[in-house]
């Protein structure tokens, strides 16, 4: 009867740790207990946001560091043994680990996902808990590793002894990727989501397999300037003197670990192939990042590159595989080793979620004529036909619609915040550059008092280049706002990007999650948490397309009532042109290497059609909900009735409990007492909002205390307390009547010391609570 009354962490205390220590595990690198391994989903609704629950596994057993063999789920002992099973294969699914084990202190279940235990599922006593070898040994029959690969598998990550490790889906990435190379895999491919850190996961597979000399001489190949010097001057730091970037058309063989862009080492014409200086057998490891780009195509010349390195082991990294009709990552590479999608990235609090603003401009939709004989503003004649948002700064500039796009982003920017970094992007260096003035001119406060503001950054602009890396930087404040076409959409580490605005036609879904992926980076320090696209150009509605793997927290987009489209209008867009698969780019740097007839027209005014607010619903659809809809609906979820929320909430000993349950379900108090009231705690806020029941303020609850004459049979200082409680509650709710530490300040302080309240007063804290539960109840009759 005694182990039924003992908490969860008494069992693991008295019964689950002395069994697995029991079997050999070591306590301190062996066993880790309550590891949290997600950040929590970060939900946002307005302006505000909170983060839902984190993944915690009860244990983690470890072969060695970073090598996690098992997860162990832990319940009390009212539980069955097997309770936490399911709960267990979860997390040893998202872990990569083949053992799952649950317990409730009597023995344990254990589940084998290698297949190779007959039964898969089997009952253990206390002392039949197996040693760190046994599970070793058949992880490695699971892994397929043999004596020969075993040293590679074994070997450390790198630690520069700050306790920095990394995240668990990196972990398996790495391990994954390690293990298939000692197996002898050539080809690998990792799908890892924009700002998941692939360089860092790259740099520790590099690291282990070049430590265990399983791979001596390494390549790794980017395709621009800014993520080779990116990654020699962070993530690849440790490698020191061991490193070097191949520049200046110069190939030294007296390194080990070479990075180079694609186009230093290869030309059009073959005196430039410099990558033939080095033998084909010089590498045994080729790393190529963002490799959907130019190496998925056959007759690239980058592909030159990888054929010519052929027997080395080669690894794409990419966050979006490039699957068509003539390219193929898959075909080159083989089906990814591991994938970790952007969706995953947000539900697990990795990723920065965003909302969406839809603009919808009127001659966007309902398309323009030029009356006969018409002539832009150079005098040259415009031809005759329909033009509509697929034209809109590529066959026709319309000086006013630019104007119009820059007012209402610099609008968003001023309720929001002016030094929000910023990503305009543009149709060609062309319209960046107009964009540019007109963001200008509609900031001409903030532009005049420093002129990098506002800036382009484009390829054909070595000023607006050198700015690039202040503009990642987050310490940097200038520049806030960059105009671009292409030069930004894949590679730029924008960690602190929090609006990104989208005046470009996009019809590819690897340049649209490219871009996305701007954004997707959370930076605590810097109170970015999520971001917000500006769509002028319905890009965003390459969210409901089925490839795309994550779905927007907010969507502002016009419904069909507001969308007056003419019947001869188009429903879908031109595909945009190819993407460039070959660097250097074409003149003109990132504009269309066919000329396009541009017309200039400045007299005809733009207006705003529609601009509203939808959320994703729970099934992916697009739903029109205002925020008590949404707090209804997710109070729903969890309490069938009112009566069931009641029971809750009167059972809980500290109510505390059950608001932050709310919170991590998506409940957002503050954003919810905005909206309905600030003068009600969270208790009448549900019982109105999700209920229908008409509210209490907490004034009105407290005098409605005061009236019962409730504290004639205490004493009168523990009255005098009671009486401030109530106050307390009153200003600021129930949160802080249960917090002891309330006892510390004003006016209790002047009552008598929280001892003395506690103990004198009161009788010893069990009294104090008592009294306090009282109090609650009385308040929430």
């Amino acid at each position: 009867m005694m182990k039924k009354s003992m908490s969860e962490r008494d069992i693991c205390t008295k019964y689950i740790t002395p069994a697995i220590q029991a079997a050999g595990w070591d306590s301190h690198a062996q066993i880790r207990e309550e590891v949290s391994f997600t950040a929590g989903r970060i939900i946002v609704r307005g302006k505000l946001h909170s983060r839902g629950k984190v993944k915690r596994a009860d244990y983690v057993l470890y072969h060695k560091p970073n090598q996690p063999i098992a997860v162990i789920e832990a319940k009390d002992n009212t539980h069955a043994v097997g309770h936490g099973m399911q709960q267990a294969l979860d997390y040893a699914e998202a872990l990569d680990v083949p053992f799952a084990f649950s317990s409730n202190g009597d023995g344990f279940i254990v589940h084998d996902r290698t297949g190779l235990m007959n039964p898969v599922e089997r009952q253990l006593t206390l002392d039949e808990f197996p040693s760190p070898s046994d599970l070793w040994q058949r992880y490695k029959k699971w892994k397929g590793i043999d004596t020969s690969s075993e040293a590679v598998v074994a070997q450390p990550y790198y630690t520069d002894g700050s306790g920095k490790e990394p995240r668990y889906y990196q972990r398996v990435a790495i391990n994954r990727t390690v293990e298939a190379i000692a197996r002898g895999q050539q080809r690998i491919l990792l799908v890892m989501a924009t700002g998941t850190g692939k360089t860092y996961t790259a740099f520790q597979i590099i690291w282990r397999l070049w430590k265990s000399r399983a791979k001596k001489r390494i390549l790794f190949l980017a395709d621009r300037n800014i993520l080779v010097d990116q990654t020699k001057t962070n993530d690849f730091k440790p490698f020191g003197q061991a490193m070097t970037k191949i520049e200046k058309r110069q190939a030294d063989k007296s390194y080990e670990i070479y990075l180079s862009l694609y186009q230093a080492v290869t030309g059009r014409e073959e005196e430039k192939n410099i990558y033939k200086q080095f033998s084909p057998d010089f590498f045994d490891l080729v790393v190529i990042d963002e490799c959907h780009r130019g190496s998925a195509a056959e007759d690239s010349a980058w592909r030159e590159i990888l054929d010519y390195f052929s027997s080395a082991t080669h690894i794409g990294l990419t966050a979006t595989p490039k699957e068509t009709r003539d390219v193929s990552n898959i075909t080159y590479f083989g089906e990814p080793i591991y994938t970790y999608s952007l969706r995953q990235g947000i539900d697990d609090g990795f990723l920065a979620p965003y909302k969406v603003v839809r603009i919808d401009l009127d001659k966007d939709l309902q398309g323009w004529r030029p009356e006969k004989g018409q002539v832009d503003k150079h005098g040259n004649l415009i031809e005759d036909r329909i033009y509509n948002l697929k034209d809109m700064d590529r066959n026709l500039v319309m000086e006013l619609r630019t104007r119009l796009v820059a007012k209402k982003v610099s609008d968003f920017l001023k309720a929001s915040n002016r030094f929000d970094k910023t990503i305009v992007f543009c149709e060609d260096i062309d319209h960046a550059e107009r964009m540019r003035q007109e963001l200008v001119n509609q900031n001409a406060d903030l532009a005049t008092e420093n002129s990098k503001y506002v800036m382009k950054i484009t390829g054909d602009d070595p000023l607006g280049k050198m700015e690039l890396d202040n503009f990642i930087d987050p310490e940097s404040r200038y520049p806030v706002i960059a105009t671009t076409s292409r030069l930004m959409n894949t590679g730029v580490d924008a960690q602190t990007c929090k609006l990104i605005v989208l005046d470009q036609t996009i019809n590819s879904m690897t340049t649209f999650k490219q871009v996305i992926g701007r954004g997707t980076r959370i930076n605590e320090d810097y109170d970015k948490y999520y971001f917000t696209i500006i769509d002028f150009k319905k890009a965003t509605e390459l969210f409901a397309d089925p490839d795309f793997d994550g779905d927007p927290v907010m969507i502002y987009e016009p419904g069909p009532e507001d969308s007056p489209l003419p019947p001869d209008a188009p429903e879908t867009l031109d595909d945009e042109p190819p993407e460039q698969t070959e660097l250097p780019l074409p003149p003109g740097g990132e504009d269309d290497p066919e000329p396009r007839v541009k017309y200039v027209v400045d007299d005809v005014p733009f207006f705003v059609v529609a601009e509203r607010v939808q959320y994703y619903g729970p099934d992916g659809k697009l739903i029109t909900e205002s925020l008590k809809d949404y707090t209804k609906k997710t109070v729903r979820k969890e309490f069938a009735n009112l009566n069931d929320f009641l029971r809750r909430w009167t059972a809980a000993d500290k109510k505390q409990a059950v608001i932050d349950e709310l919170a991590d379900q998506g409940v957002l108090w503050e954003a919810l007492s905005d909206d309905v009231g600030k003068d009600f705690g969270p208790f009448d806020l549900i019982c109105h909002v999700a209920f229908d029941q008409p509210p209490l303020t907490r004034r009105e609850r407290a005098e409605n205390v005061r009236k019962r004459n409730y504290f004639t049979k205490y004493g009168e200082q523990a009255r005098a307390v009671l009486e401030a409680l109530l106050d307390k509650y009153a200003d600021e709710g129930v949160q802080s009547v249960e917090d002891l530490k309330v006892l510390r300040i004003n006016p209790f302080d002047q009552i008598g010391t929280p001892t003395e309240i506690v103990n004198t007063f009161f009788g010893g804290k069990q009294n104090y609570e008592r009294a306090l539960r009282e109090l609650e109840e009385l308040l929430y009759a």
